[in-house]
């Protein structure tokens, strides 16, 4: 018999299949062993040498040993793992286990193939290699690095750093582009412009002119600066008339994108399905699994000759010849390191233009027309540009437009961009020199210059990948990482740095520069692939970083956490304390110059639960800010809001662990309520609003008791006799009437024993294993997510809205690991006494059996 393993149960059963009887596969589940998360995994002391341990889950130990007990009886060991470093390392990990197990059998191949095909494996069946120790040393290095970052790193932030939770190699890096980014967003200073536009028509069609030169000036994007000349050269339009000048047209051809690597996949599928990384590379994980796309882990952008031929036979037969170039295209890759690099994102099948359902179905379709679009002819275009010059030649109008002569590619796909331009995509009517189109209206419109735009998952992967920092197929883990520790939050699909995140960024960057520098980080990539090519020891280029690290790391130790916050407040002086409009000091405490107390000058400190902003007169002054809340209008800062308006009593707003919260004291009453995040523009309206809750909406039509609206743990809610439902956001819990309540609590009560069927927050695909479908649910005690056998809790520091397939999958498999929950048992009612027995005698009664226990 011969042993085969690979990762997954999927892949195990479809190349069990392909492969006959002599052959059995069995799945390592990944990863079977890691280093320990604790002091001493890495022991740089002892030439780096690294201890490893199997993963302790109930499943993990359990395949080991199936492995284990079938590699004792096998012939021949066949590691057939993914063709990459990962790959690799996890093959290097099973045969290491069976070497220690003393179960490793006396031949050993490894294979790879780029597809799970029955061709493709039986022809990696026939070319065994040996394991490539490049490679693994390549891995060894790179996860030796994490961890000693990660492990120094994180204890100095746990001490010196309230509120932090760790740091990473690559995750700080992309932090940092986020919070760099918002500070550009909020240094920015908008310019005021204008630009003047003319409604115009001939022959029936309608078209738009911009003004491009006034008074005989070229007109830049900046040059109508203010109302009072867009207003002047408005009138100049309105009054002349405008003769066409010129008529030029140019011929355009646009050329196909390569087929997809793992970051162009991510970005697209970004783009056009709304998808994130970790989604994408999940729902991939499944089509390569299911045999129908190529491996999804490249850098390569090259298709195998076959495959052209394929694609090229397949677009020939759903179109004409015309859309199909004489000559097969090539692409040249851009990956730094050849090894790594692949054969492109592909379909298997070119006549399959659909596969699966759900994420797998889409994620497909756009697979197979970006390969298809690769082979595809070049589209032909024509772009107009129409010049129309008034009488006295000093005003122009410029109109454009664009049309698609022959459509090749586009046929079947375009390829998206983020923050895209204006487009010229509008129909010109036929204009020649000498025509007078009719002006039907002018228009000078306001605008801002913007401040460039958040990152969304797209760009910053993109952005990522410029730098060269990381490699795609860790993209999805580092981002999926900020999230989940809460340094970074998603809204409308971009990245908006938190309090926390902001906090670590400048921390690293006061005191390890170098560590968060892009160019340092990009070189250590370049490092690791020398390693993976064998032309570079892993150990020297551990010994080179760790013998600046480690020192570094100890004199910040050393330090205390006060002198720690003072040079944080020295470094981010510019940032927490711009200067006032009022030329007064920027620390000047504006409650301390309110209620008359002097030297109130506000600094950085360091609390339980994060940074802040407070004064020094403290405890006399309590005024405080949030660390992330520089400067600025004092009305949206922690502090006095305000009055309540019936009680007179103050309103605080505050910065708790759990985010900013108003508290009112009233006859010595204290009330709080959270501030919630979809409440754009909070005011002390608000915020009496809040406090006032719960808003009772009036007595039920049926019952006559009261129905009430209020927040809780889990969001806006409706009561009424004991029974709730939910509601949408905070705004509808101030504007739902009567109609809408019973409603909403008719829809909750309709479902089988009084319990509303609940809907899924989100579904996220079939779970790899048991093919069931998973959902994020709503549950009585907090959110989970399901594949319809298996139940598992969502981490409280999860929003269930943003939990990806690969993080859902994650906490299945851990608690399926754990085995059916145990049922506590009843404890048995004490026994009653038996009741005194009288004096009077009785005929004794007959015996009965006693009944069996439950």
């Amino acid at each position: 018999m011969q042993l085969v393993i690979v990762e997954s149960p999927a892949k195990a059963k479809t190349i069990e299949k392909y492969l006959g009887g002599d052959f059995k596969v069995l799945a390592s589940y990944g990863h079977i062993r890691d280093l320990p998360p604790k002091d001493g995994s890495v022991v740089p002391d002892d030439d780096f040498a690294m201890s490893w341990e199997v993963y302790s889950d109930k499943r993990n130990r359990e395949q080991v040993k199936a492995i284990s007990d079938a590699a004792k009886d096998a012939s021949r060991l066949v590691l057939a793992t993914d063709p990459d470093r990962e790959g690799e390392a996890i093959s290097w990990h099973v045969m290491d286990v069976l070497k220690k197990r003393k179960a490793l059998p006396t031949k050993v191949d490894r294979v790879t193939f780029n597809s799970i095909t029955k061709k493709a494996v039986t022809e990696a069946m026939q070319a065994p290699r040996e394991l490539d120790q490049p490679l693994i040393d390549a891995y060894l290095g790179r996860r030796a690095l994490d961890y000693l970052f990660g492990f120094t790193l994180s204890p100095v932030l746990w001490r010196k750093l309230p509120g932090a939770k760790s740091a990473g190699r690559v995750q700080s890096v992309a932090l940092r582009l986020i919070v760099e980014r918002e500070r550009e967003i909020e240094a920015f200073k908008p310019d005021e412009y204008w630009s003047v536009l003319a409604k115009l028509e001939h022959a029936g069609t309608e078209f738009d002119g911009r003004l491009v030169r006034f008074k005989g000036e070229k007109l830049e994007k900046l040059s109508l600066g203010e109302e009072g000349i867009a207003m002047e050269a408005k009138a100049a339009v309105e009054g002349g008339r405008f003769t066409v000048e010129d008529v030029e047209k140019k011929p355009l051809k646009r050329n196909p994108a390569p087929p997809f690597t793992t970051s162009t996949m991510q970005q697209e599928a970004a783009r056009k399905l709304g998808f994130s990384a970790s989604q994408t590379m999940s729902a991939a994980q499944r089509l390569y699994e299911a045999g129908a796309i190529t491996y999804m882990r490249t850098d390569g952008v090259q298709m195998d000759g076959s495959a052209i031929a394929a694609c090229r036979h397949e677009i020939g037969d759903r179109y004409d010849a015309a859309y199909c170039p004489e000559k097969p295209r090539f692409y040249s890759t851009k990956a730094k390191n050849a090894q790594e690099a692949h054969e492109a994102i592909r379909p298997t099948n070119f006549s399959k233009d659909r596969v699966g359902s759900g994420d797998e179905a889409k994620l497909y379709s756009l697979i197979w027309k970006r390969a298809m679009a690769s082979q595809m002819a070049t589209a032909q275009l024509e772009r107009t540009t129409v010049s129309m010059l008034d009488a006295t030649g000093q005003h122009e109008l410029r109109a454009t437009g664009q049309v698609v002569v022959f459509p090749g590619f586009f046929a079947v796909y375009q390829e998206g961009f983020d923050d895209k331009e204006e487009d010229e995509d509008g129909l010109l009517p036929a204009l020649k020199a000498g025509d007078t189109p009719a002006k039907k209206s002018v228009e000078a419109t306001q605008h801002f210059t913007q401040p460039p735009p958040r990152f969304s998952e797209a760009s910053l992967v993109k952005r990522l990948e410029e730098l060269g920092i990381g490699r795609p197929s860790t993209y999805a883990s580092t981002i999926q990482t900020l999230r989940d520790r809460n340094y970074v939050r998603v809204e409308s699909k971009r990245f908006f740095a938190e309090e926390s995140g902001r906090l670590l960024t400048s921390f690293l960057e006061r005191f390890f520069p170098t560590y968060v520098a892009y160019d340092f980080t990009a070189g250590m990539e370049d490092e690791l692939d020398t390693v993976s090519d064998g032309r570079e020891d892993y150990k020297a280029l551990l010994a080179k970083f760790w013998q600046d690290f480690k020192p570094k790391a100890d004199e910040v130790m050393e330090k205390l956490p006060s002198e720690v916050t003072e040079a944080l407040d020295e470094y981010l002086s510019d940032y927490l304390f711009p200067p006032r409009e009022d030329g007064k000091d920027a620390r000047h405490c504006p409650l301390c110059e309110t209620e008359g107390r002097e030297n109130g000058r506000l600094s950085l400190r360091g609390g339980k639960f994060g940074a802040f902003i407070a004064c020094q007169n403290y405890p006399e002054c309590k005024f405080t800010r949030r660390f992330a809340q520089p400067g600025g209008d004092d009305g949206s800062q922690d502090g006095v809001m305000g009055t309540h308006p019936e009680t007179g009593a103050e309103i605080h707003r505050k910065s708790g662990r759990f985010g900013p919260y108003v508290e009112m004291e009233h006859e010595e009453k204290k009330s709080r309520a959270s501030i919630p995040k979809d409440l754009d523009d909070f005011n002390l309206e608000w915020a009496v609003k809040l406090l006032d809750l719960p808003r009772i909406i009036g007595p039920h039509p049926e019952t006559g008791k009261d129905i009430e609206a209020a927040i809780g743990r889990y969001g806006p809610y409706l009561r009424h006799d004991g029974k709730y439902a939910n509601m949408k956001n905070t705004v509808d819990v101030f504007e739902t009437g009567m109609n809408a309540a019973v409603t909403l609590l008719a829809e909750a009560a309709n479902r089988k024993g009084g319990r509303a069927k609940a809907e899924p927050i989100k579904t996220l695909g079939e779970h790899p294993t048991s093919g069931g479908e998973i959902k994020v649910m709503p549950g009585r005690y907090g959110p989970y997510v399901t594949d319809g056998t298996t139940n598992a809790t969502i981490p409280k520091d999860i929003k269930p809205e943003d939990i990806e397939a690969a993080k859902a999958i994650e906490l299945i498999d851990a608690r399926a690991a754990k085995g059916p929950a145990k049922k506590k048992r009843k404890k048995a009612a004490p026994k009653k006494k038996a009741p005194a027995k009288k004096a009077t005698a009785k005929k004794p009664a007959a015996k009965k059996k006693a009944p069996a226990e439950k």
